[in-house]
């Protein structure tokens, strides 16, 4: 039996969906894997609940027991449980925690992050990170910065490991914006409400201007990039944000939600020029030959993959020298906290594989 502990950062809607999914399959893992998952550690962004093992009353014992925190503490805990295979999970949005990686990474935990900040930090930062793991023998999976649930890092990772030449990666990157802009293109409701009902869903970042601003889709495409051997900074990438003037800088987020009617003139206005049988998608596109990266809303025909495109859907069209006419194309749920938690579970369990095959 091999035994993986974890420490959640993070249990929002990603987080807690993680951790009832552990919970609901942790004792068929132990049986039908000898793989024992164990919890002692989860938090929010100012506090913390500390046990051997969380069971299905944790939502309860972190309201109840939880206390301030700082990353020393959490390591001092999993010394003092002895543990062996420590992996932090990395459920926030936060620029602010990734400073904690070193930190962790040097007291021998491995990472395994639904945050896309670490991966598009300026480049030093990330050659930097890749160093510090392989010195100190650690892991960092990351499948979901890209397309949640869907297999995409880890096709591009094959693809260019194999000798393949990816020359262009292209597709509505973001399944936030997929239903928005499917809801929006088609319907007849006002943006505003569109929006609102995204967010209340929990299809879109905490604060919806990071999906609006391009600044999500635009991370998305710098990692791909990098992935492929590409040193581009997120200043490069050629953005047409979706956020007047108006509602970014100073606004809060408050203010945001409350001025969001302001965006429904700009969209109409969208929609009313569109060419017959087209719809609306914010797209991505990487050219790899000529290390353009560029992210923006265009009209694109419903007969088009793209344009066929349901719910909140994602979809990547992979171009390389094997799949030049008919590209490789990947689709699937791109938002959501289902299938993003599935997602870091699947890295989660990935790295478990690796380690039980070490201490075998």
């Amino acid at each position: 039996m091999t035994t993986i502990h974890l420490a959640i950062f993070g249990i929002g809607n990603v987080g807690s969906t993680l951790i009832n999914q552990i919970q609901n399959i942790k004792s068929k893992l132990l049986t039908e894997q000898g793989l024992d998952i164990q919890i002692p550690v989860i938090t929010n962004s100012t506090l913390v609940f500390f046990s051997n093992d969380i069971n299905g009353q944790w939502e309860v014992d972190f309201e109840n027991f939880s206390e301030p925190y700082n990353v020393e503490d959490i390591i001092r805990h999993f010394k003092a449980l002895n543990v062996e295979n420590a992996i932090a999970v990395d459920a926030t949005a936060s620029a602010d925690f990734v400073e904690h990686y070193e930190t962790l990474i040097e007291n021998g935990f491995h990472v395994v992050s639904a945050n896309k900040v670490a991966n598009t930090l300026s480049y030093d930062y990330y050659e930097y990170l890749r160093a510090l793991l392989k010195e100190n023998n650690k892991k960092f999976l990351y499948e979901t910065n890209v397309g949640a649930g869907l297999p995409i890092i880890e096709t591009i990772k094959n693809l260019h490991q194999s000798g393949e030449k990816v020359e262009k990666i292209k597709g509505v990157f973001s399944g936030s914006l997929s239903y928005i802009f499917n809801q929006f293109s088609e319907g007849s409701l006002p943006f505003d409400q569109v929006l609102n009902d995204a967010v209340s869903q929990g299809l879109t970042e905490p604060d919806p201007r990071e999906d609006l601003s391009g600044k999500d889709v635009a991370r998305k495409l710098l990692i791909l990039a990098r992935e492929l051997g590409s040193n581009a900074e997120l200043n490069d990438v050629k953005i047409e944000s979706l956020v007047p003037k108006q509602l970014n800088g100073t606004t809060t987020l408050q203010e945001f939600k409350q001025r969001s009617h302001e965006l429904n003139s700009i969209f109409e206005t969208n929609r009313s020029q569109q060419k017959e049988a087209s719809v609306l998608r914010y797209v991505g596109q990487l050219d790899v030959l000529n290390n353009v990266l560029e992210v923006k809303l265009i009209s694109e025909p419903k007969a088009s993959p793209l344009g066929q495109l349901k719910g909140s859907d994602a979809i990547f069209e992979i171009y390389t020298e094997s799949y030049s006419s008919q590209p490789l194309v990947i689709q699937g749920a791109g938002a959501g906290a289902q299938v993003t938690a599935r997602g870091v579970f699947g890295d989660i369990l990935r790295l478990s594989n690796t380690l039980i095959k070490k201490n075998a």
